[in-house]
């Protein structure tokens, strides 16, 4: 397919990219900043550091504002761009390069693409109950939890009790593979990462967190601006999923959503639902640009 270098695209202007840029820098330093001053003093935030420890993405690297393609960067500032990988000179300022979209890079994202549209071509399944944490902590000895700086709500023997009598439904492998041993012939499925596409669906907590990890890897070539919603995203499931987890948060100021119970149940049920529904736009724009990535730019 020929690429579209020749194609007009739109020019932003040096004061308008830089507004954007600005925008996007002071958005995300609502993150990025306590998360680094934390990190200076030695301190460990069990919610929201796990975004920036879990998934391969640097704090600067959240910050760094980029277009995406299909615009032109105008103004002498733009040149600046240029210093980094994927950009060229074109007529009116500067861009992203369609030839520094290779074979290689496109392979991820037809990946990615494929495992993105079978995950919203099924329904939402609600009834987890966020169960996946308390899995990941079964007949573990205390000091050998996960977060072992926080205490147990209902200490060790009363957690296995909840796994013990509640069904384990946890379809989603890079949840699973962090089960304990003794839990793990417990969960009805025993995903894969072969099986990941074959069994991901909108109302997995994980799946919708994932959504961040399928924007940043699409960087250069996608808008800053998406990468932060899906950050933002993230991060907010990341409270329900902590919330629900069978640690105790209360000094962190985080009330538990007891799914022990069948009211806490209910509730993270509709929280869940509330997500499913808040991811499914942002699921589909990163759709629309894999798609536009493979058909355009390939």
């Amino acid at each position: 397919m020929s690429r579209p270098d020749g194609a007009a695209r739109p020019l932003l202007a040096e004061d308008e990219w830089r507004a954007r840029e600005h925008a996007h820098v002071q958005r995300m330093r609502r993150w990025t900043v306590p998360y680094q001053e934390r990190r200076s003093r030695g301190e460990k935030h069990p919610v929201l550091d796990f975004l920036f420890q879990y998934y391969p993405h640097r704090p600067s690297q959240l910050e760094r504002w980029q277009p995406g393609p299909g615009v032109v960067l105008g103004g002498r500032g733009a040149r600046s761009f240029l210093d980094r990988t994927g950009y060229r000179e074109v007529d009116g300022g500067v861009a992203l390069d369609a030839a520094a979209f290779t074979e290689k890079r496109a392979r991820p994202v037809r990946a990615t693409l494929a495992l993105l549209r079978a995950t919203a071509s099924r329904p939402a399944r609600l009834n987890c109950f966020g169960l996946h944490e308390w899995a990941m902590v079964y007949r573990q000895p205390a000091p050998e939890t996960r977060h072992d700086q926080l205490p147990l709500r209902l200490g060790s023997a009363g957690t296995d009790a909840v796994v013990e009598s509640l069904d384990l439904r946890c379809g989603h492998y890079d949840a699973f593979r962090f089960f304990t041993a003794a839990a793990r012939p417990l969960n009805r499925s025993q995903p894969t990462r072969a099986t990941q596409p074959d069994l991901e669906q909108p109302g997995c907590l994980h799946a919708n967190m994932d959504l961040y990890r399928a924007a940043f890897k699409l960087a250069p070539f996608v808008p800053a601006e998406l990468v932060g919603d899906c950050f933002e995203l993230a991060a907010d499931i990341r409270e329900l999923d902590m919330r629900a987890s069978p640690y105790d948060l209360a000094a962190l100021g985080y009330p538990p959503v007891p799914v022990e119970t069948a009211a806490g149940r209910a509730e993270y049920a509709r929280a869940q639902a509330e997500f499913t529904r808040r991811s499914a736009p942002v699921r589909g724009r990163l759709i629309s640009h894999c798609a536009f990535l493979l058909t355009q730019w390939e």
